[in-house]
């Protein structure tokens, strides 16, 4: 399969090509960084770039990750998510794709109280942040995409995953990395900030493997939330990595 992954220089993006290369997908890597970097927000620029790759499939990985900073530039934060996503399906109608997996996320559910779980593909989306308006968005023209065209789009809404290269501004990252300086500087305190949350969280590697699945076994029109169905509360993961540390350290919540 030639595949195309938009973003694929990102923390997921670099563990989608490697294992869709492993899997013996002939992947192309489309991103705003690296050699020829190419803007998701430029719609002919995208659309040159897939027409010019050919693909079966694209996985649409590209946009803006950061929930917090979302709210310093929700304008921004929209053109990427739903303008590039806008640009990237209609780049893949025009050089006609057969599938393409749109990729957005859970935070489309906003603040879920426990009565409403487990939470369905049909759960009521609420987005609470800029971000999770963006992602709504982008998920309405990808189905419209679907709806309108006939393009075979697969939606997916990932929960939170963690692994190798995942960028400190997310929580296991950041935590393990003040755990690593703490040891480096024979700190003995580190400071937090609330771990009551309770997340679903999913291995990155466990997560590309279900895109791929998802890409070839997926119903086109259809949404899929991707978790692993148990959440995890913030604190036992903070206790976790304080247990693989080197020497004691102390986690002291900082308001």
């Amino acid at each position: 399969m030639r595949a195309v992954v938009t973003g694929g220089l990102g923390f997921v993006g670099r563990h989608l090509v490697e294992h869709l290369g492993a899997a013996g997908d002939d992947v192309v890597t489309i991103d705003h960084s690296g050699p020829s970097p190419v803007d998701i927000t430029d719609g002919p620029a995208i659309g040159a770039a897939i027409a010019a790759a050919a693909p079966d499939a694209v996985y649409h990985l590209a946009g803006w990750a950061d929930v917090g900073a979302s709210w310093a530039d929700p304008a921004q934060v929209f053109r990427v998510n739903a303008e590039g996503t806008l640009h990237l399906l209609r780049a893949c109608i025009d050089a006609g794709v057969s599938r393409v997996l749109s990729v957005a996320s859970a935070d489309v559910y906003g603040v879920v109280t426990e009565e409403e779980l487990p939470l369905t593909e049909q759960s009521p989306l609420r987005p609470t942040s800029p971000y999770a308006a963006s992602k709504v968005a982008a998920d309405a023209l990808a189905q419209q995409a679907f709806l309108g065209h006939g393009l075979g789009v697969v939606r997916v809404r990932p929960f939170n995953h963690l692994g190798p290269g995942q960028s400190e501004q997310f929580v296991a990252p950041a935590i393990a990395a003040r755990i690593a300086r703490a040891e480096r500087d024979r700190t003995d305190t580190i400071p937090v900030g609330n771990l009551t949350a309770r997340r679903d969280l999913t291995d990155v590697r466990d997560v590309v493997r279900a895109y791929r699945l998802l890409v070839e076994h997926g119903e086109p029109g259809d949404v899929y939330n991707l978790c692993c169905g148990t959440d995890v509360a913030i604190q036992t993961l903070a206790d976790h990595l304080v247990g693989l540390a080197e020497r004691p350290v102390t986690l002291v919540p900082d308001p």
